[in-house]
């Protein structure tokens, strides 16, 4: 037995992991004040990308925006790293446009290291976290819940702390599986924890078992891209961040491609299912539906002839390219079988095999709304250990772990995005009231509000808050609250700007393929019909003054979408009524006569904060919250009398 020994140092916050969760914390925590040590398996990978080096995409680049907003550093370190920017989804309304690029695998991660290695009050040691320490575990009869006091390393080594942060990602008793090859390490080859999640068990913190996957990497140099379609990326780049420069990201660009599988390929994958670790039974944990293996895809999907597969590079400084669209867990030889009939790759080599990845992460039902657990008081979780999926979830709930950490020790009010206010407020009410079955994956399809949680719109919904918190400082906010002024003011100069149905109106209107007037109107009605905009209205607007692109995008929205986004308002006003009417944290739902029992273990486990998340709650119905509210109107004061 290994005996404990105290550090010499002391931190207020101890963040477990350098990953993407890991490092929005940790920066976090160090900027608001707090002591903060960061304990990683490998300081040679932080922020490392072990599937696919990308930042954004369909409903992620929102919440990089958001984080950006906020005060996070995401979308910072992406502008600096990228290989390729493209904005997605422009055929459809602005809810759904988002922002991606292709990173350099090597440079994001090292750029990362070095802004975490430059922070005032944050300490990066590579060590390995053996046991969660806490104060008060035994002997509890007033119904109060253990504390964080600290971690114990594998060295025996203990640092205590205040709070701790669970970033562990995917490295929780890991293990690969390529086939009939089994590995009992992290992803990329790299070190696995196999001591803490046990401790957690101990502590009565249920667990569970996912997987991933991820494809095999190609030598590019044997790839022919000739065969496939080049995708380059946009001009000019549109930045992630509102700190960022637009004219600092306007370089030549690294293209990607792209190909298809065929019936070939399918064939092969059929007549090897039985040496895949998901169809033999020997992966335990569940995979994730939104971005599946080649094999289910193709066993899912019997009537698709083909596949998409994305060629993208990893980096500038090296010739191995991603094969996106084709994880599996197939054995090395049928890799080379399957990969070799794609148009392209029929003489390429692999560099990395695909391969599949199981681990420990957190079950439902053990979070609240600030990513603190209810079983431990001061330890909060953020990331794939929550059961999430990818780098730009992880990164959101690093930062929001991050704040609240700071906040409790700072006896400050927390940090909680709800619903209607961000995609970060979705993806963790989300996590918290849902019991997710697999590794959750943000969609836009999950906004009920998409409309006004606009990527673009991020710092206008989300700037105030990250200010209150302390990440966003004075200079920003006086900047978007000019900002502000000028969308709003301009918006107003545009409802009171009326222009008749003069012959040179009507001209103009015809050459823009729009119906002429039969009375005068204002140019923000004008700006509701569909073909016309804020650029090709300008010969009918001869007040018009000099404003700023992002400005010009504001207005033009609110206006055009303007029927759309009051609708959208009043639900969400309706919504923020069940949201403020807050549950007390120290509830009895035992007390609450005529609760089914389903409802009453559903709301003992997850212990909603609001009636807003008890109503999204699976098993609690209308009726069931019915009585809830009358419980908390008049119940809760009969109780009191009682005492």
């Amino acid at each position: 037995m290994i005996l404990e020994r105290m550090a010499p140092e002391n931190y207020k916050v101890i963040v477990i992991g350098a990953g993407h969760a890991g490092c929005e914390a940790a920066l976090a925590a160090a900027r608001l004040g707090l002591d903060t040590l960061v304990l990683t398996m490998s300081v040679d990978n932080v922020a490392f990308m072990p599937c696919n080096p990308h930042i954004g995409g369909s409903s992620k680049g929102h919440l990089v925006r958001e984080i950006d907003a906020l005060g996070g550093e995401m979308g910072k370190n992406i502008d600096k790293t990228f290989l390729q920017s493209r904005m997605l989804n422009t055929s459809k309304g602005p809810a759904v446009h988002s922002l991606r690029a292709q990173a350099d695998k090597l440079a994001y991660s090292m750029e990362m290291r070095n802004i975490l290695e430059s922070q005032d009050h944050l300490t990066i040691k590579q060590a390995e976290v053996a046991e969660l320490l806490v104060i008060g575990k035994d002997g509890q009869t007033d119904g109060s819940v253990p504390h964080v006091r600290g971690v114990r390393l594998t060295s025996g080594l203990v640092y205590e702390a205040q709070a701790v942060i669970i970033c562990t990602g995917t490295y929780g008793q890991s293990r690969c599986l390529c086939g009939e090859s089994i590995t009992e390490t992290g992803p990329n080859g790299l070190m696995r924890s196999v001591e803490f999640t046990d401790s957690l068990r101990m502590l009565g913190i249920a667990l569970r078992r996912f997987k991933t996957g991820t494809p095999a990497r190609m030598d590019g140099n044997t790839v022919d891209f000739s065969k496939m379609s080049r995708q380059d990326g946009d001009v000019p780049v549109i930045p992630f961040s509102y700190e960022t420069d637009p004219l600092t990201v306007q370089k030549e660009q690294v293209p990607c491609y792209l190909t298809w599988t065929n019936e070939k390929t399918h064939e092969i994958i059929r007549q090897n299912l039985d040496r895949s670790p998901i169809y033999a039974g020997i992966i335990e944990g569940v995979g994730p539906r939104y971005c599946p293996s080649i094999e289910d895809k193709v066993v899912k999907f019997p009537d698709h002839e083909r596949h998409q597969v994305f060629v993208e590079p990893e980096g500038a400084y090296t010739n191995e390219v991603y094969i996106d669209g084709m994880s599996s867990s197939m054995p090395e030889d049928v890799q080379v079988q399957m990969y070799r009939t794609v148009p392209g790759l029929e003489n390429a080599r692999i560099v990395k095999n695909a391969y599949a990845i199981e681990y420990d992460c957190l079950a439902p039902g053990q979070l609240s709304l600030t990513l603190e657990l209810h079983a431990v008081r001061g330890l909060f979780s953020a990331g794939q250990f929550n059961g999430s999926s990818g780098y730009e979830e992880a990164a959101a709930q690093g930062l929001v772990a991050g704040i609240n950490a700071a906040m409790q020790i700072l006896s400050r009010e927390p940090l909680t995005i709800d619903r209607s206010e961000g995609y970060i407020g979705v993806l963790i009410d989300d996590l918290v009231t849902r019991e997710n079955q697999e590794p959750y994956r943000m969609m836009t399809s999950r906004a009920e509000y998409r409309l006004l949680l606009r990527q673009d719109n991020a710092d206008l919904r989300l700037r105030e808050k990250g200010y209150a918190a302390g990440l966003v400082s004075k200079k920003q906010i006086d900047k978007l609250r000019e900002k502000r002024a000028a969308i709003e003011a301009e918006k107003q100069r545009l409802q009171k700007t009326v222009i008749g149905a003069s012959e040179s109106v009507q001209k103009t209107l015809a050459l823009l393929g729009s119906a002429p007037l039969k009375t005068g109107v204002s140019l923000a009605e004008l700006l509701g019909r569909p073909e016309l905009s804020y650029e090709n209205i300008a010969p009918l607007d001869k007040e018009r003054p000099i404003l700023s692109a992002e400005v010009i995008e504001q207005v033009e929205i609110d206006l055009h979408y303007a029927g759309y986004i009051e609708r959208q308002e009043r639900q969400v006003a309706q919504f923020r009524k069940a949201e403020h009417q807050k549950i007390p944290e120290d509830i009895d739902y035992d007390r609450v006569s005529s609760l089914r029992l389903e409802a009453r273990q559903k709301l003992k486990t997850f212990r909603p904060a609001n009636i807003g998340q008890a109503m999204r709650l699976a098993g609690v119905t209308p009726a069931d919250v019915s009585v809830l509210m009358v419980y908390l109107k008049t119940g809760k004061e009969a109780d009191k009398r009682e005492r």
